[in-house]
């Protein structure tokens, strides 16, 4: 019983923000669907680019144009999870903390991590990505023939899953300095995860070691798709193991869950001499 309560707690938390999405749809139709739209045609401009290149000069970096299709899939399926779950800046949290914000959520009866973990799931209208990601999935992988079975699928999951920890991870990370300066570092997670997309789609092979390795530690832009796709192709970078994107996820975390828990303790004591009422109902 004392795991079906929490679990029940957070579906039902899940249910109300899907229910406000929904809500969102059908009232604001149009500007739902222009935004809908708007995720789709940014997220083809962003994955394209690399798949053209492959297609006309027959793969990068000793990479198939198949193989980069498989790729932009996995990248596509990864900004759909990062849409359909972050959207009420949860995950840009720099923006809370730094429009001193962060008392909204201090006076509502509920863990302050189970509030950051639901309230920004939008299965309508962040979903788009998501279900394009599975299509160019499912076509890549009949292209390369390659054997799906539950293990596999496993697999994929789980990177799909460290990798959307090491996005929320890092943004928690840098949004860390916003408890010491809200103005200057209020969009700090923006900057970091716009950037993330702008290297994360790139496949690395072919690259000389001194750009590979800092994409894969300090600047881990080569987690996001580049090294997960290999891996689920058989073909992990840099004698590697398969299990490093995890392994490095879970390392973040730790690191992050430190200096986020130190600065919401300067804030708590400290307060915030700033509060901005932008994105909430009066």
């Amino acid at each position: 019983m004392a795991v079906k309560k929490p679990l029940k707690r957070i579906m039902k938390l899940f249910a109300i923000s899907a229910k406000m999405d929904l809500v969102w749809l059908l009232r604001d139709t149009k500007y739902a669907i222009l935004g809908i739209v708007g995720d789709i045609v940014n997220n083809i401009a962003t994955v394209s680019g690399a798949f053209l290149i492959a297609s006309r000069f027959g793969g990068i970096g000793g990479m198939s144009a198949d193989e980069v299709l498989f790729m932009m899939a996995f990248s596509t399926m990864n900004t759909g999870l990062f849409t359909m779950f972050g959207s009420a800046n949860n995950i840009h949290i720099s923006r809370i903390i730094g429009r001193g914000q962060l008392e909204h959520l201090f006076i509502q009866p509920l863990p302050l991590v189970l509030q950051l973990s639901t309230s920004g799931f939008s299965p309508f209208t962040g979903g788009s990505n998501i279900i394009m990601g599975i299509v160019l999935m499912v076509i890549s992988v009949g292209r390369l023939s390659i054997q799906v079975t539950p293990a596999w699928v496993l697999m994929l999951t789980a990177y799909l899953v460290a990798t959307l920890a090491v996005i929320v991870a890092r943004s928690y990370l840098v949004s860390s300095i916003a408890f010491y300066a809200p103005v200057a570092a209020e969009e700090i997670s923006s900057t970091v995860i716009e950037g993330t997309w702008g290297l994360g789609t790139f496949p690395l092979s072919g690259m000389p070691l001194f750009i590979q390795v800092p994409l894969l530690t300090i600047l881990p832009e080569g987690l996001m798709a580049w090294f997960p796709a290999l891996c689920l192709l058989g073909k992990p970078p840099l004698n590697l193991s398969a299990y490093y994107p995890v392994l490095f996820a879970l390392l973040l975390f730790l690191i992050t869950r430190i200096v986020f828990k130190k600065g919401l303790n300067h804030y708590v004591k400290k307060g915030s001499n700033r509060y901005v009422p932008f994105g909430f109902r009066r």
